[in-house]
This record gives structure tokens, sequence and C-alpha cells, in this order.
């Protein structure tokens, strides 16, 4: 994927996309084909560490054990203590904290515990800690580093649909920041992708509620993704 071609398509995005009152997202988009979503082995769920933040901050909430409270109540955004799990017994209150964080860590002698208080809530929603993340860690963890790597990390996955779709920035963020996650985000996609490139149909970048534009020298322009 050429890098000047993704910073044009970044450049018409910002430049058809009206003002809003808000922060917009950057959202890069990649349509798949030749790929059979009954197939294990084409079904990709996969964190990425992106070489530049996405300028909009990840919350993160840890969910420890006594080794790790002081360390997780200085760094990370929320701190659920392992002795206080039975406290959470009403699925609303759960939902609202699955809603409330982009990543949860867990110590992993308690993932058992996790689990069982969390589980059926956080899994369908994609945020039980998870070690792709490196977010299980060990009662000895040094925290801040994983919270930083969060900070960069994004989620990919194409089991509901032929198709990878993942923020990479926001609408302030250095054009060439974002064109260098996107790069970074393709890059790491093709090597999971049975045949690489050749399963790759299409490639869009659009802004929260902007319209898709396609990546390529005609700098197409669409009303939705294909």
């Amino acid at each position: 994927m050429d890098k000047e071609q993704i910073q044009a398509a970044i450049a018409k995005a910002k430049d058809i996309s009206e003002k809003r009152n808000f922060k917009q997202s950057f959202d890069l988009i990649i349509n798949l084909k030749g790929i059979d979503l009954k197939k294990q082995e084409h079904q990709i769920d996969a964190f990425i560490t992106l070489p530049h933040s996405r300028n909009r901050k990840a919350r993160v909430c840890a969910l420890v054990g006594p080794e790790l409270k002081a360390q997780a109540e200085q760094i990370c955004d929320s701190v659920i203590l392992a002795d206080n799990f039975e406290r959470y017994k009403d699925k609303r209150e759960i939902k609202k904290i699955a809603n409330s964080f982009d990543f949860f860590i867990a110590q992993a002698n308690i993932m058992p515990k996790v689990a069982t208080t969390f589980g059926r809530i956080f899994g369908p929603r994609g945020k039980m800690p998870n070690p792709k993340a490196g977010s299980v860690v060990p009662p000895n963890a040094n925290l801040k580093p994983l919270y930083e790597k969060l900070q960069k990390t994004v989620r990919i996955t194409n089991k509901s649909a032929p198709l990878i779709q993942c923020s990479i920035g926001t609408e302030d963020t250095d054009i060439n920041l974002l064109a260098e996650n996107a790069s970074a985000v393709y890059n790491a996609i093709i090597h999971l992708l049975p045949n690489e490139k050749h399963n790759i149909k299409d490639i869009y970048l659009k802004l929260t509620m902007g319209k898709p534009v396609k990546v390529g020298e005609k700098l197409e322009v669409v009303k939705e993704t294909k």
C-alpha cells in the first residue's frame, strides 16, 4: 500500500468532511475477498501495536489482587480488587463497566474469578483481558509499559464480516502519523490472511461522520463501503 496514496486519501477525507462539534476519529477499512468466515484459518482476531498514538486516550481498568493494587491505582484509570468481585452481581452495572473502558488488565492468578464474575458480559463485547494484548499479567508485573503500549494498541477482527475496520487516529493527527499507522495495520493484516495481499479487495479511509475515500490513484469517494 503506497504511502503517498494513503496520505492523498486522508487529505481528501478531511477535505470532504463537514466540520463537527466533536473530534472525529480516522478509521481504516480494509475489505477482504476470497475469505470464508466459517473456516477458522480465515478468521482474524489480533492486537496490533501502532507506531504512533491514536491521539485519543485509551481507558484501562485493572482487575488485580493485593500484589498489584498500589501500582495499578497509580497507573491505571480504574482498579477493581479481586476481594471486591462479589459486589458485582448486577448485569447492568457490569455492562456499564465494560462500556467505560477500552482495555482490561488482569492478574493471571485471579483469571478464573475474572471469568466467573465478568466473562458473560465482557466476552461478547471483546473486553476480556487477553494474553494476545499482553493484558494478562503475573503478580509481579510492571504495569507502566503495558499501559503505555495499550495507548497505541488496536484490535482487528473479521469474525462478523469480511472486512477489517479500526481507528488509526483523529482528524487533528498529523497526516504522516496517520499514514504510518495505516501502513502498520495493513502490513500486519496481510501476514494474517491465507493468501496475503491477494485477499485484499479494496481499502478506504474515513472520518467518523464522513464519507469513505478509496485509497488509490483515482481517489474515489463512495457513499458507503462495499
